[in-house]
């Protein structure tokens, strides 16, 4: 029954997805939904860029591991760029009316600095879908009871998330996201009650026994430096290094207009930092449904612990909502990220070397990166080692120490300019490869992502103050340009 449910579940997922797929007749249509979408909609696709994997099985597994002090990067971190995003650059950049989040720093910076963001943010982008994918494979392995080996089972669900991603672009992503979501809300919260009531004491019980297993002490840091920048850096990683992702920026421009961006990154964020406790809340009570079992997975692989108490601790009805609202989570993430570092690659890396492109050749190029995308995604799942968790977590360094400073400053700082682009983006991924080399993360004082991103802030300023003057974020873009990306 749970196979056939699964079975049915993607069929109804690739329908909705092709259902959408009809509105799609430009570039713009594909990469924003036509800039369309209303406020319960960008909610949920904003809701969707982060509960994925690493939500459900990542951060349950690393609070079982490490407590609070192991999830300050996700949820906390997570939510804080969306919110951020809200406050703070959805409408501005809303007014630039771009199609990615590159063509910012082509007309703040020129073509250097896009081409230079372009490739960080293609790059990061790898280690994030492929968390999604391997996550897929392990859950189709372990509703089939290992009969569909892992990595078939990442085939079969790159595929299927490819299918629909490929046809409709952001207007499936989008409307997929707003079908998964609500499957994510019912489904993970009849399973939190029925595991609660299953436990003496309940959900207090819970949360009892985490508190004295000092779960939730360790949430901020010793009064050493190491610790302090450690902690900041945990914050900062996906709190800043992940606000210049495409995907991001995609489902916030989706919006119809500058006031729902505003609220739907603001209330997509918040309610993910809350609703991130409810996998939290699951994990941990697997662990004192069946402690033999869990000490076992412990050893091998904590992910497994949630879905493995699924499996042998509740009904088959539990079942179906669990393994629905985890394949909605996934899947709602591995859309977004999947078509983001496509888009980037087709508009801001391809796209100029072949001036005369039409909008309908553009919309073919694009779809066409999507499948060559989703190939080295799974070449690299198939070649990696990391848990998912930290898969998600490295992805966004390179972003941090390379295109934040940049975006932040060429918002925010009139001085901002391409001398300060060019030494922040040197300064800040130069220090910190130099430091993930002789000073891995846990070796040294400062984490190597923390201070590419000091490095990158130096860099900036000093450019800034010493290059040439900075004009409007139109500068480096011609008037035909212009209205070309305003139509």
């Amino acid at each position: 029954m749970l196979i056939t449910f699964v079975a049915l579940y993607m069929m109804v997922s690739v329908a909705v997805g092709l259902y959408a797929a009809r509105k799609v007749h430009s570039s713009a249509d594909y990469v924003v939904a036509g800039r369309s979408l209303p406020l319960y909609i960008t909610m949920a696709t904003v809701f969707a860029t982060w509960f994925g994997s690493e939500t459900v099985l990542g951060i349950s597994s690393t609070f079982i591991d490490e407590g609070l002090g192991g999830i300050i990067a996700d949820p906390f971190g997570a939510g804080m760029c969306l919110i951020l995003v809200g406050l703070l650059f959805a409408k501005p950049l809303y007014r630039m009316k771009l199609l990615t989040i590159s063509d910012f720093y082509k007309r703040k910076y020129g073509r250097p600095t896009e081409l230079a963001v372009s490739i960080f943010i293609c790059v990061s982008y790898l280690g994030w879908v492929s968390a999604q994918i391997v996550a897929l494979g392990l859950v189709f392995n372990i509703i089939t009871d290992g009969g569909l080996s892992q990595e078939w089972g990442m085939v079969l669900g790159l595929a299927i998330v490819l299918f629909y991603t490929f046809f409709g672009g952001m207007f499936s992503v989008a409307m997929t996201d707003f079908m998964q979501m609500t499957i994510i809300l019912i489904g993970m919260g009849i399973v939190a009650f029925f595991v609660s009531g299953k436990i003496d004491g309940g959900a207090t019980a819970v949360i009892d026994h985490a508190i004295a297993a000092e779960k939730f002490s360790n949430f901020f840091p010793e009064m050493s430096l190491a610790s302090i920048l450690a902690f900041v850096a945990a914050w900062v990683t996906m709190g800043f290094g992940s606000i210049p992702q495409q995907d991001v920026f995609q489902r916030v421009m989706s919006a119809k207009d500058e006031k729902t961006a505003v609220r739907g990154s603001v209330l997509g964020g918040s309610f993910y930092i809350v609703f991130a406790f409810v996998p939290i809340f699951l994990g941990y009570a697997a662990t004192m449904l069946d402690p033999e079992t869990s000490a076992k997975l412990m050893e091998e692989d904590s992910q497994q612990i949630l879905p493995t108490m699924i499996l042998t601790h509740t009904p088959i009805w539990v079942q179906v909502m669990f393994f629905g609202a985890l394949l909605s989570a996934i899947m709602s993430t591995a859309s977004g990220t999947l078509l983001a570092p496509s888009v980037v690659f087709a508009e801001n890396i391809v796209k100029s070397l072949l001036p005369n492109m039409t909008d309908k050749k553009l919309l073919h190029l694009i779809r066409g990166t999507v499948v060559g995308f989703s190939g080295l995604v799974l070449l690299y799942a198939f070649n990696s080692e990391r848990d998912i968790f930290s898969m998600v977590e490295d992805a966004y360094k390179v972003t941090l120490a390379g295109a934040f400073v940049p975006l932040a400053a060429g918002v925010y700082w009139k001085r901002a300019n391409t001398a300060g682009a060019t030494l922040s983006i040197l300064f800040g991924v130069g220090t910190w490869l130099l430091m993930e080399k002789f000073s891995p993360e846990g070796e040294g004082i400062c984490p190597p992502q923390l201070a590419g991103l000091l490095a990158a802030t130096i860099g900036m300023i000093v450019g800034g103050y010493f290059g040439k003057p900075g004009n409007s974020a139109q500068q480096h873009v011609p008037p035909e340009q212009q209205a070309e990306t305003l139509h």
